[in-house]
């Protein structure tokens, strides 16, 4: 008899059949008849179970599929918020102006915070909005007074007089790799001048850059004819130079050039790897007279912080004190905190000493600390204001809202530590903006599930007026639905970490979806970004509603939390909030029905590091990572912040954190992006990845933006539409549709 093949379809017909007959009233003879049927019933089982994958794996989205869940990007969520965003047009005496968009229309309201009163009405009224200044160029700087900008030409620095045009040079010794006010090292660069000017606008403070002797970074162009190749100085960890800045004073009406009487510094600052990361010459603070300027010279490595005042006319420079600690200082959580107050020869200095971040009085005459101003088991993470007159200092600060640590609240304090004010008490992420008198702010608070409450408070925390309170419900009627706020416990089992789950607006009984997690590391930043309420944040949401549940957490490592939570991966960048990743989903597994077994993973620039470490160090557990732009080897990212948060080249283990040196481990679906013209991760970074994988015969997918830079730019939409086609391929078991055109905002 001739053999024959059935088709699993085939067999599990009859296999079925055999179901239907009522087997528990056969009487079987012997025990190889028994365990015949018993392989009928577990065949029946494999059976369901296959045709049951045969069936997901066969399924197919449509065009409809993707227009559902592009409806939940911001430019299409936004439209249906009503009542949310108060932008004040400040007027005479604190009097602002708002509009919103109501459920009718746009409407504008005029609110008097002496009289408490919200009334309809139109801004500008009698004229009262403040005159603007003269502006400069794009490449200027102002002078406080608006009467004079500074520029850079031919690497020396100008000033122009505004009213008349007149352009003075003040500096002429400035050459190239050795100019003025230059903003070009590293992974910043530009035209525009950094410079801090004093505030009666006589005088500035700037340095004169040497890079002579910096190694270059090279991008080349894509194009028809012959390549553009773009040259610029991006020194690298372990660099024997890198650029340094040697310091100096520039007196404006009469130009003189004095130079500070101290050794050139390192191109460092006390906040991020950029000197001038707030737009501005970082960590200087002036006296209001001019005649004195405080400043922070930073290490090479960020462990040493010394604080000092020059004289403004001689150039002379006073050690005041210096902070050393072991893994890297950082000035604030986001905004540089100390300040300079010379009428009470005074400095307040912020310091994670005590583990955590907080404000410390100094005597600036003696170096002295006076006192500790803030303490407890929060993060002060910016300080706004400082009022001499009364001793009080107002700042923002996290950690002390129960409901999650990262809930941002405005305080007010005095000088001695004492009287600690919540102005905001109310639970949630809170958003502060002063009336220009700073007698009054707008309090905006809100929570990643919770829209926005807007209020007028006065500076003593008193409720003056209700303004806004965000309405969703139009949103809602179109099927939008908030994420989920969860916490957890970390990899270690015992830290406490915070995200949040996003999970299909329709989902089915009984039915597990596969995982996708959204990581940025850090640890300068972290995965969730703000904890206000959005409506769309990124594109996690248009990924749950494609048949995911999408997780973003923010582990350990990430800041604005205790010092030693910051530092837990310092010096091994590559395990970075890994562990806890894992731990997170785990957990989430016993409430949320996903599957476990399908466990994807993406992330930009850190994320993109991070996205290809997990690949490679936790095969089993992701299978399905999309990496973009990341910085693979942290040798070959620009120097400030690998020496920041890894330390020196000789006191780091840069090579054992290196993704190239595990590519071999790769086991799932791996797709690899960049954009060629990266100026801030040079794409050399992912080409040593894709070395390592076809050395390693490896298969894995590679998107390349021949000329866009760090963030695709206007492939963006393609590069988003390119990531949801992977996961519904390779994670969902999908087909999607071919070549999705994203369509962007769309009118209903």
């Amino acid at each position: 008899m001739g053999k024959f093949v059935l088709s699993p379809k085939s067999l599990c017909i009859i296999l079925n059949t055999l179901n239907s007959y009522p087997f528990n009233s056969i009487i079987f003879i012997d025990q190889n008849k028994t365990e015949r049927m018993n392989k009928y019933l577990l065949s029946l089982t494999a059976c369901a179970l296959a045709l049951s994958a045969n069936a997901q794996q066969g399924k197919t989205l449509t065009e409809k599929d993707y227009e559902r869940a592009e409806s939940f990007l911001s430019y299409n969520t936004e439209p249906f918020i009503d009542n949310g965003g108060v932008r004040p047009n400040w007027l005479a005496n604190d009097q602002f102006s708002y509009t919103v968009r109501t459920a009718t229309g746009m409407q504008t309201y005029l609110v008097d915070p002496v009289k408490k009163t919200k009334t309809q009405g139109s801004g500008n009224q009698n004229g009262n909005t403040p005159a603007r200044r003269n502006a400069g160029g794009p490449n200027e700087v102002l002078s406080p007074d608006g009467k004079k900008a500074v520029f850079i030409k031919d690497f020396n620095l100008w000033v122009k007089d505004l009213a008349s045009g007149k352009e003075t040079q003040l500096t002429t010794d400035g050459i190239k790799d050795y100019g003025y006010a230059t903003d070009n090292a590293g992974w910043t660069h530009s035209d525009a001048p950094i410079v801090r000017w004093s505030p009666d606008s006589k005088k500035l403070t700037t340095f004169q850059q040497d890079q002579r002797h910096v190694k270059d970074m090279y991008l080349v162009t894509t194009n028809v004819g012959a390549p553009k190749l773009t040259a610029w100085k991006y020194p690298l960890p372990g660099d024997k130079e890198i650029a340094t800045i040697r310091r100096v004073i520039i007196e404006i009406e009469n130009p003189k050039v004095i130079s500070l009487n101290i050794a050139p510094d390192q191109h460092r600052g006390t906040l991020s790897d950029d000197i001038a990361s707030s737009g501005t010459f970082d960590d200087i603070d002036w006296k209001a007279d001019g005649s004195e300027m405080a400043f922070v010279s930073t290490s090479r490595d960020h462990k040493n912080e010394k604080f000092r005042i020059a004289n403004a006319s001689t150039g002379a420079v006073r050690e005041v004190f210096e902070e050393t600690v072991k893994t890297q200082y950082e000035s604030g959580q986001g905004a540089i905190n100390w300040r300079y107050l010379p009428d009470t020869k005074e400095i307040i200095w912020y310091s994670e000493r005590d583990d955590w971040g907080h404000l410390y009085l100094y005597d600036a005459a003696t170096g002295k600390l006076k006192n500790q101003i803030t303490k407890g088991s929060f993060v002060v993470t910016k300080l706004i204001r400082v009022e001499e007159k009364t001793r009080t200092l107002y700042f923002m600060a996290s950690g002390r809202d129960a409901a999650n640590p990262y809930f941002s609240h405005f305080y007010k304090i005095g000088f001695n530590g004492k009287g600690l004010t919540d102005l905001t008490p109310e639970s949630g992420n809170h958003q502060i903006t002063f009336s220009p008198s700073n007698q009054y702010f707008i309090d905006s608070y809100s929570k990643p599930d919770v829209p926005a409450t807007t209020v007028l408070r006065n500076i003593k925390g008193e409720l003056l007026v209700n303004l806004e309170k965000t309405d969703v419900s139009r949103l809602a009627a179109q099927g939008w639905k908030a994420p989920i706020p969860v916490a957890l416990k970390a990899g270690d089992g015992k830290t406490d970490i915070y995200g949040l789950v996003f999970t299909p607006t329709k989902m089915e009984t009984g039915k597990k979806y596969p995982v996708i997690d959204y990581i940025y590391p850090g640890p300068q930043g972290g995965s969730v970004g703000s904890w206000s309420f959005v409506a769309s944040r990124g594109d996690n949401q248009a990924l749950a509603e494609l048949g995911f549940i999408v997780v973003v957490m923010e582990g350990t490592s990430n800041p604005n939390r205790s010092k030693s939570f910051h530092d837990m991966s310092y010096g091994n960048m590559a395990v970075n909030t890994l562990p806890d990743q894992i731990a997170a989903i785990r957990q989430l597994a016993v409430k949320y029905p996903m599957d476990t077994t399908k466990v994807g993973i993406w992330g930009h620039s850190g994320g993109g590091f991070a996205t290809a470490a997990a690949m490679f160090r936790y095969p089993d557990f992701f299978k399905v990572g999309i990496s973009e732009s990341g910085n693979h080897d942290n040798r070959n990212y620009e120097d400030d912040w690998g020496e920041r948060y890894n330390g020196l080249l000789e006191n780091a283990d840069y090579e054992a954190q290196a993704n190239q040196n595990y590519a071999k481990n790769l086991k799932g679906k791996l797709m690899l992006v960049h954009g060629m013209m990266d100026d801030n991760v040079p794409p050399y970074n992912t080409l040593l990845v894709v070395e390592a994988l076809e050395k390693a015969n490896k298969s894995f997918d590679l998107v390349i933006f021949p000329n866009s830079a760090h963030g695709f730019g206007q492939h963006s939409p393609y590069m988003m539409r390119r990531r949801w086609d992977y996961f519904v391929k390779n994670l969902l078991g999908a087909e999607p549709p071919h070549d999705y055109q994203m369509k962007g905002p769309r009118l209903r």
